[in-house]
């Protein structure tokens, strides 16, 4: 995955211009972009409190969220959880407003029968304001 490198690396992707681009390919048609972008926003997010920040400002968590329904392969449903975990973790903790619209999702994720899905859903509960 393009933003899975160094934090020398991931700053090269957000100052490309990348966050935006990820955030639209949240609402590809294919699948696997979706999990790609996934996958790119999660670990980005997850590289520093502020790259977190950026990605929750450029409304990444809404299309994030839509990738967690029951319909979606299990392979996505574990990256889309590991990226939410990533959005809502890290000092300072993130502005509650642009976390709260994940808060029923999370509701549903802690009774997921996959244990890395519910690790990581009971995981941003724990450490964030949620």
């Amino acid at each position: 995955n393009i933003a899975s490198g160094t934090s020398e690396q991931t700053k090269v992707v957000v100052d490309a211009g990348a966050l935006p681009i990820f955030c639209r390919l949240l609402m590809s048609v294919n699948d696997d972009v979706r999990e790609q972008a996934v996958w790119a926003l999660g670990n980005i997010a997850g590289d520093s409190p502020t790259y977190r920040n950026q990605v929750l400002q450029e409304q990444a968590m809404v299309p994030l969220l839509q990738q967690l329904s029951e319909n979606s392969k299990l392979s996505m449903l574990r990256n889309a959880a590991w990226a939410l975990s990533n959005f809502i973790r890290g000092k300072p903790q993130p502005n509650f407003d642009l976390v709260r619209p994940a808060l029923p999702t999370l509701a549903q994720l802690i009774y997921s029968p996959d244990d890395d899905v519910l690790t990581d859903a009971c995981w941003a509960l724990s450490v964030g304001r949620v």
